[in-house]
């Protein structure tokens, strides 16, 4: 399924880096398992499910790893994004892209027919909008495969109860489930974390995220997008960042690594959230109107149980300020988490609360092949399939996941919300998404001037749309 296929590959993924990531055994530590791949026995095998940028970004980081696993089969809903992927796979990869048209599947029963290309101990890739995640997880579960799916991997209470479970069936059959939520591989932000940990720049207080920069992605929508004949699903999964039943909208997708990294600096998650935000922009510079679920500003403050704060600032507006960078803040000092982007390097800390070169404590100084996070999340999933090593992060992809969605529903309601009533809310965004067919209606409907339904702050004050 498609995507977000509009940023250049090349500022997605770096093909060529490699690198590591720190093995996610949780609970299971000490547990006998049983084995899935015995360690180095055999070639590993690639489905791609969601053929986008993203999804081609990935699959090219899975086959930097050693050991060389090769990319066997593709589905995809959208065939022009299918041969897309495929040919940039294959200059690039060439020997190891071995999928004939016969293992190339078109719809939304292609998940099925590309794992079922694969044998056990396999990995099925999860790029699709996250609407999607949980039937595609449950049927690789059933197969025995492991599984790499990208970030956020749900969008409302529903589907992320659901994963949760799904998550702990994995790990009873010891497959390993790695997500994108690369932040924790930056191996600058790993070891900013424990100075965090280690008290250098005291207790926490107070984290801040900022992602404001012009349009990306699919987030803004115009009447003039949709191709000629295109049904309103397919339309909608076309432009999946501009619906909150397919993404979770702009800000679960953008925002989500901020959210996350600054949550492990704390080692906690929020447990609520008040927010405001906005749709100052009714039209594209061109006079067509906007027809997206998007706000186009949002700033949330998140509290933790010890009264610490998150805010979160994020913006999709042409010709305003840039800044898209994290900060940790304690009782004794500062620290930059994230200079520039999701995982800009470098990480530095400081004394007191000014980041002044005179007031350095440390800056990060990453080995060369290990600077790019989305290299390193692949090889120590590689690693824990090759080691046999527990490795299932689904818990913090949902935790995560929930964390963002409670902030963004904050500020669509115009309600304070807690952690636990966004992880226990009843709407289901996407109902039976896993009964999908090319022919399928649309469960969003537009109105009679082809707009959908908007968040109403203090309105719809217990749903966002």
């Amino acid at each position: 399924m498609n995507t977000d296929s509009s940023a250049p590959l090349s500022n997605r993924r770096d093909f060529l880096s490699t690198s590591g990531r720190i093995i996610a055994a949780g609970s299971l530590a000490g547990l006998v398992l049983p084995k899935v791949h015995a360690a180095g026995s055999d070639e590993i095998k690639l489905a791609l499910i969601g053929c986008g940028g993203r999804g081609t970004g990935a699959a090219g980081n899975a086959m930097v790893q050693s050991g060389a696993p090769k990319l066997v089969a593709m589905a995809d809903v959208f065939e022009s994004k299918l041969k897309g992927s495929y040919k940039t796979l294959k200059d690039k990869f060439d020997d190891q892209v071995d999928v004939p048209d016969d293992r190339k599947f078109i719809g939304f029963d292609g998940y099925k027919k590309a794992m079922d290309c694969l044998k056990k101990g396999d990995i099925a890739i999860f790029t699709t909008p996250l609407a999607f995640r949980w039937v595609h997880f449950t049927y690789a579960i059933e197969k025995g495969l492991h599984v790499f799916m990208e970030k956020p991997v749900t969008a409302d209470g529903p589907s992320s109860r659901r994963m949760l479970k799904l998550g702990e069936e994995a790990a009873a059959k010891n497959l390993k489930v790695a997500v994108g939520l690369n932040s924790r591989h930056s191996r600058a932000l790993q070891e900013l974390h424990q100075r965090v940990q280690d008290g250098e720049i005291g207790d926490v207080m107070l984290m801040r995220g900022y992602r404001m920069q012009p349009p990306i992605g699919s987030a803004f929508t115009v009447p003039s997008m949709r191709k000629e004949g295109q049904s309103e699903l397919l339309f909608q999964i076309s432009r999946f960042h501009s619906f909150i039943w397919a993404s979770g909208g702009g800000f679960s997708d953008f925002y989500i690594h901020h959210i996350d990294h600054l949550s492990w600096m704390k080692n906690a998650w929020p447990i609520k959230a008040q927010a405001l935000g906005g749709r100052h922009y009714k039209k594209s510079p061109e006079g067509e109107p906007y027809i997206d679920q998007n706000f186009d500003s949002y700033s949330v403050e998140y509290t933790f149980e010890d009264g610490a704060k998150l805010y979160m600032d994020g913006r999709c507006m042409i010709g305003a300020n840039s800044i898209y960078s994290s900060y940790v803040h304690g009782t004794k000092g500062m620290a930059i988490a994230s200079k520039s982007g999701d995982t800009g390097l470098p990480s530095s800390t400081y004394h007191g609360q000014n980041p002044t070169r005179d007031k350095m404590i440390w800056t990060s100084n990453v080995p060369p092949g290990e600077t790019e996070s989305h290299a390193n999340e692949w090889t120590d999933l590689i690693q824990a399939i090759h080691d046999d090593k527990p490795y299932n992060e689904i818990k913090n992809g949902v935790y995560a996941s929930v964390t963002t969605s409670m902030g963004r529903m904050a500020a669509h309601t115009a309600q304070e919300i807690t952690f636990d009533q966004m992880l226990n809310h009843e709407h289901v965004y996407a109902p039976d998404v896993d009964k999908l067919t090319l022919d399928s209606e649309a469960f969003l409907k537009p109105d009679a001037d082809g707009k959908y339904p908007v968040p109403e702050p203090g309105i719809k004050k217990d749903r966002e749309f």
